[in-house]
């Protein structure tokens, strides 16, 4: 660099010349927002380490979805679902009694505009809150496809827009596939949890779905943080079993994976912006000792700079009312 000739604070002395040169912007076409759906009627339970979060009630979900799309401009949501009754091996979410078909159809037959993203696990719907099917203490991988492909076929049949398998078992994606191609869903498609992290960012996800699992841990199956070549092999061997997106999760502490998945393998990229980054946020933010606003935008720009296409937060919907109210 010839300094003085050359000096790059020049194209950073207005916000003109900012807003004009800036590489990367977050839009409310990039998020999706994440929703616990329960039983009754007028449910709002607040999620105590998820400020700003309630399990609704399916009444209370199309309302809030209606306003997601009217104040937010956030036209995608993330459907979780918390079950009347648990089983050993999911098979309650089978139903087309279920809660979260229910939620679908409630939410197509009231709001036109929004796309609906079926989370497909086990862990939510198991008395022992693992992801699928237990045999000696470990989950079963391929018993658990069978519930999984079935799981699929009735969130599509509900109306789902894109199936979203969150499970981590090997071979689910080519499972689900073909499940739902035999029934005639070939158009439905499949954005996989590819490369998903035993992580501790989850603590208050585990709240929200009351999904925490009653004995051991999930490392049997879900990825080893120090692990960013595994992520890379998840990511493929998905991508051949037919996945037409594949997602990181968490975001922040692997956005190198972000980035890598994205170099590597032409195909959309999703990043999950998860509740425990999304809880610390709120807790500096609700001491004052950060300026919240301001680390929520940095925070959703680094996730798409490093290479995401396609941004599920629980920021997403105050994000997208101040970006409206900026316009």
């Amino acid at each position: 660099m010839a300094f003085p000739i050359t000096r790059l604070r020049r194209l950073r002395q207005s916000k003109i010349i900012r807003d004009m040169i800036r590489e990367t912007e977050v839009d409310c076409d990039d998020l999706i927002m994440p929703y616990f759906v329960c039983p009754g009627t007028k449910v709002k339970n607040p999620i105590p380490s998820m400020p700003g979060n309630y399990q609704l009630s399916i009444d209370l979900l199309v309302k809030e979805v209606k306003d997601l799309v009217d104040r937010a401009g956030v036209h995608k949501i993330l459907l979780f679902g918390i079950p009347e009754h648990k089983d050993e091996t999911g098979e309650v979410a089978c139903s087309h009694n279920a809660i979260v078909p229910q939620a679908i159809k409630a939410i197509k037959r009231e709001v036109a505009d929004v796309l609906i993203v079926a989370d497909v696990c086990n862990c939510e719907y198991t008395v022992h809150g693992h992801c699928g099917t237990i045999v000696n203490g470990d989950v079963n991988n391929d018993l658990t496809l069978v519930t999984l492909a079935s799981q699929s076929v009735t969130m599509a049949e509900a109306g789902a827009d894109i199936i979203a398998p969150s499970d981590m078992m090997d071979g689910r994606v080519g499972a689900i596939r073909k499940a739902l191609d035999d029934h005639g869903y070939t158009k439905t498609p499949i954005m996989a949890y590819s490369a998903k992290f035993a992580s501790a960012f989850y603590g208050p996800f585990r709240d929200a779905a009351g999904s925490a699992p009653q004995f051991g841990d999930r490392s049997t199956y879900q990825m080893d943080p120090a692990n960013g070549d595994e992520a890379l092999r998840e990511v493929e061997q998905d991508i051949l079993e037919g996945a037409d997106m594949v997602m990181v999760k968490p975001a922040l502490s692997y956005l190198d994976v972000i980035q890598r998945v994205k170099t590597n393998f032409n195909i959309p990229v999703v990043a999950y912006n998860v509740s425990g980054e999304f809880s610390m946020v709120k807790a500096a933010g609700a001491n004052g000792w950060v300026d919240e606003e301001r680390m929520i935008k940095e925070i959703l720009t680094s996730i798409k700079r490093a290479g995401a296409d396609v941004i599920i937060s629980y920021h997403a919907k105050e994000f997208g009312i101040k970006k409206r109210l900026e316009k």
